[in-house]
């Protein structure tokens, strides 16, 4: 007697909520996750509680308008005599300080010529000098009854 069957069984995985388990999963492992940020190097930065001005006659400014022409102590100079005077001022004291003042329309050619010359005449101490940016207020935006906005 030869027996049929009727039903044949299948070797399946039922994948119904396969993607809501994924989901979780993935949820799961975001909520869980520390994410590290670079850190860098550890460092100790230094500080100053008091910051200690050099005396007047120890700083030597270094002018340089928008046309590129150079003054250094109110005196105009080419780009040439910057590090004879400023190897002059560095014997006369060793720990003077050189002020560089530049018009922000400076030719940059001509700054990068002035600090190659402070290079040659090796001045180390070297001060780039700026003024604090003011932070731009937005301006307020006011509603019309139309609802423009300007």
């Amino acid at each position: 007697m030869r027996f049929e069957r009727k039903h044949r069984v299948g070797n399946t995985i039922p994948t119904v909520s396969m993607g809501d388990i994924a989901f979780l999963l993935l949820i799961f492992f975001m909520a869980t996750t520390i994410f590290r940020l670079e850190q860098g190097l550890q460092i100790v930065l230094p500080s100053a509680e008091t910051a200690e001005k050099p005396r007047r006659e120890h700083v030597a400014r270094i002018w340089i308008d928008r046309t590129g022409r150079i003054s250094i102590d109110d005196r105009l100079v080419t780009t040439s005599d910057v590090e004879g005077i400023i190897k002059t001022v560095l014997m006369e004291s060793p720990d003077a300080v050189v002020a560089l003042n530049a018009d922000e329309k400076a030719p940059y050619g001509v700054v990068s010529d002035v600090i190659e010359e402070l290079k040659a005449a090796n001045a180390a101490r070297l001060s780039f000098t700026s003024d604090r940016e003011e932070r731009a207020v937005p301006p307020r935006r006011t509603r019309r009854r139309g609802g423009d906005i300007f």
